[in-house]
């Protein structure tokens, strides 16, 4: 027995975890069922963005890190444990399916300080990643804009070398976290009439640099969820250039391999859709085929996505690299996400309109799972050349 694990070669499944992990989740669960607040529920109901989670994911994450799980699959250079990919997957999985109580710092441990290992300089490194480990410090991730949303190689924020820094102008949009945020993982253009992919560059931007202009854009998703950040004549020391000048896309196709199943969201679709059925069993809508038939296809998707997760950690476990499997797992992942959404409100009716429900909570998140680290069609269209080789329209 051991962690879950995939076998290529005999296409075997293993399911049961090894001692150790079940410990460690048991622990956890534990610890959460005492660490966390009896108004938890009111705290998390506006999303991880609001200022309430924003507050006490610091204290949250600090508590964690005290206990050597915040980073604990980080390397021990670095301030985490050698432990595998599977820890983190059992850390994610149980802060998902209850709200993510470490609010916005589940993108530092999962894909923001494994790419500053990648390609950040000593001097970086020794900087980010105690900070990042130690569960004190928020970052936000400056990609999309205006006109450049999921197509991230049409961006036009410019950064223009200037001796020792560089003075960036322009503007992004839909950037999540950033109103509590110390630190922007900001991709930029540095060749100045360059086009798509070439001559982009990723500047680890502190957020509180002059000419950062934050703005709220109010949405139903949830209290500041949302923002659009300005950037006016911002000077940017040179040293926050993360990798190559020029090399960004790599650093950023590194970084999204990890970010596209950093958020466990089949484990949240999973507890709701718990709550649909036993909504509909209290009604006397259980016995209904047409919701029985919901309810199995819904479960179908919640362990198809999980699944299919579990072979990109796999393979990550392993040691491979990157590979279409995780843009697999992201579609897999937002579409259960979704349906759960859906049925919930279906089953509730008006009831799951409520603010703050279980129900209007989930469907609020699934509304942005489809467009956030990619659209899902654009998802569709990778998996449709990397993976089935299909030819270009």
């Amino acid at each position: 027995m051991g962690n879950p694990r995939f076998c290529a070669k005999l296409e075997a499944m293993e399911f049961d975890w090894d001692a150790a992990d079940q410990r460690f989740r048991e622990e956890l669960q534990a610890f959460l069922a005492e660490a966390l607040p009896g108004h938890w529920g009111e705290i998390s109901k506006d999303g991880p963005g609001s200022e309430a989670q924003l507050s006490f994911s610091k204290a949250f994450c600090g508590k964690l890190a005290e206990r050597g799980w915040l980073t604990q699959h980080w390397p021990a250079e670095y301030g985490g444990n050698d432990a595998t990919p599977w820890r983190h997957a059992i850390l994610g999985e149980e802060m998902w399916a209850i709200g993510e109580p470490r609010g916005s710092q589940y993108m530092n441990v999962n894909w923001i300080g494994p790419t500053i290992m990648q390609h950040g300089s000593a001097a970086q490194k020794a900087l980010h990643l105690p900070r990042i480990s130690a569960g004190d410090v928020l970052w936000c991730q400056g990609f999309s804009e205006p006109g450049a949303g999921s197509d991230l190689a049409s961006l036009r924020t410019r950064a223009e070398r200037e001796g020792d820094h560089y003075r960036v102008n322009g503007q992004k949009i839909w950037t999540s976290y950033c109103n509590g945020a110390d630190y922007c993982f900001l991709l930029v253009r540095t060749e100045q009439g360059s086009q798509g992919r070439h001559g982009l560059s990723v500047l680890l931007m502190p957020m509180a640099l002059p000419g950062v202009q934050v703005r709220e854009i109010e949405s139903i998703v949830g209290q500041k969820y949302f923002h659009e950040v300005f950037l006016t004549d911002v000077v940017v020391p040179a040293t926050c250039l993360l990798g190559e000048e020029g090399g960004g896309w790599n650093v950023v196709t590194y970084s999204l391999a990890y970010e596209r199943v950093g958020a466990a969201r089949y484990a949240r679709a999973a507890l709701t859709l718990d709550a649909i059925a036993a909504h509909a069993a209290k009604t006397g809508r259980l016995s209904d085929p047409a919701i029985q038939e919901k309810l199995g296809a819904a479960r179908a998707q919640c362990e198809a996505a999980r699944l299919l997760a579990y072979r990109v950690i796999d393979l990550r476990a392993n040691g491979s690299a990157p590979t279409p499997d995780t843009n697999i797992a992201r579609i897999a992942g937002t579409s259960a996400d979704k349906h759960v959404g859906e049925l919930a409100l279906e089953v509730f009716g008006f009831d799951g309109l409520e603010y703050g429900s279980e129900a209007a909570s989930n469907f609020r998140l699934a509304m942005t799972a489809g467009v956030a680290v990619g659209a899902t069609e654009v998802q569709l269209n990778l998996v449709a050349s990397r993976f089935l080789g299909l030819p270009r329209a």
